[in-house]
């Protein structure tokens, strides 16, 4: 790796925030429902409902994303995404009834789906000016934004700041920080000019990319982002339902989780250059899948608790890893419509992840609708082929052959 321009050290410091306060706006968002439910007498089925109508218009905001990116840049993108945050949030704050609370919770899952997919797109184009794998301490700072967001809320909670002015002040927190990191992202020219764009990547001439690849970094990274939604939304009713674990003891099990998790985001940039992408999958598979069977089969809060934290260990680097690899697939613009596609796949993820994992839950118990996770993480092990291999150079291969292809 050669010397790093201050504009690309300067564009790395910025999305690192926009990753932040994104992260840190969500965990928010979620971790005031309950408010939202004392203070418009929602039900449990509406508030489930609410996140997955969040989840499906963030599909749309991501579509969104990449029509603005190919026609200006990503950097416009994020800008315009977390602005729309600031205004929904502040939206939701003053919603006077359930039906605009609703009607706001959808328009700011269009935002979170913008910024989500421009952040991405500006990570895979940093990265590809460093010139090797730096994209999962991007998530590390997204995963440290959500504990600060929730942290943040339990604070307003203890001081006794109501839930209006705890959203707009979150909400100007987003503003503001957007407003000064805007400038430093990467514009067209700049994401463009990095190395990787000067090199031929897989889709070669004819401007397409492999399809069986794609789809596998695609399912690889829904896998896992539904097996985050089940633990953020099920781990706690386990623990309490299942294994008669106390509340406060409950919650213990996302805590642990989403600790490993940024744990592993913050060294997994040094493993996939040590290893490869492909020995860091099966590896973090592995891990993923033994820390999660050791949840299902655990006797006891303890010991579940205990799979928790193993498990957050083997799924936190996979996604990252999955939008690098895709990002040596194609460059330049038809790069921007590439990330923008593969990040629907985050939210087929969570879908997933609420809806049938919540089925099964219901129908047969939660200890059962979280052998779904195990079998999600296994066959993220067997995707694990696609991904390039330590021996394997990590500048883009001018070869695709045998594959079928993409017209993005």
């Amino acid at each position: 790796m050669g010397p790093i321009s201050p504009i690309l050290r300067g564009a790395r410091i910025a999305n690192s925030l926009a990753f932040g306060l994104q992260g840190f706006f969500f965990a928010v968002v979620l971790t005031e429902l309950p408010q939202q439910k004392d203070r418009f007498g929602l039900s449990d089925g509406l508030i489930a409902g609410s996140v997955v109508l969040v989840s499906i218009l963030a599909g749309v905001g991501s579509v969104a994303a990449e029509q603005v990116a190919t026609r200006w840049s990503s950097r416009v993108t994020v800008r315009i995404g977390l602005f729309g945050i600031t205004v929904t949030g502040c939206a939701i704050a003053m919603a006077p009834n359930t039906s605009v609370l609703l009607i706001t919770l959808g328009l700011y899952g269009i935002a979170v789906g913008i910024v989500d997919a421009s952040t991405n797109m500006q990570g895979v184009f940093i990265q590809h000016g460093y010139g090797t794998f730096i994209l999962s301490s991007f998530y590390a700072v997204w995963s440290a934004g959500s504990i600060i967001g929730a942290l943040f809320v339990s604070t307003c909670e203890a001081l006794d700041v109501t839930l209006r002015e705890s959203l707009l002040t979150a909400a100007g927190l987003v503003l503001v920080v957007g407003l000064v990191i805007g400038p430093r992202l990467l514009s067209a020219q700049e994401a463009e000019a990095g190395p990787a764009e000067t090199a031929e990547s897989e889709s070669g001439a004819s401007g397409m990319v492999p399809l069986r690849k794609y789809l596998a970094f695609g399912i690889a990274a829904s896998l896992v982002f539904a097996i985050d939604l089940t633990v953020s939304n099920w781990s706690a009713l386990y623990l309490k339902e299942d294994l008669l674990a106390s509340s406060s003891t409950a919650a213990l099990a996302l805590a642990v989780y989403q600790c490993a998790s940024l744990t592993a985001r913050l060294s997994g940039d040094l493993w996939v250059r040590r290893l490869g992408g492909r020995r860091v999958v099966r590896v973090a598979g592995a891990i993923g899948v033994l820390g999660l069977a050791i949840a299902v089969a655990a006797p006891g809060p303890a010991v579940a608790i205990a799979g928790f934290l193993v498990g957050g260990f083997g799924t936190g680097v996979v996604a990252p890893l999955c939008f690098s690899e895709a990002g040596q697939l194609t460059s330049g613009r038809q790069l921007d419509a590439l990330i923008a596609r593969l990040n629907l796949f985050n939210y087929a993820g969570t879908l997933v992840g609420g809806g049938l994992v919540g089925a099964i839950a219901a129908g047969f118990g939660h200890r059962i609708g979280f052998v779904i996770p195990v079998l999600f993480m296994a066959i993220v092990i067997g995707l694990a082929r696609v991904f390039h291999s330590r021996s394997e150079p990590d500048e883009l291969s001018a070869s695709n052959e045998g594959h079928a292809v993409l017209d993005t």
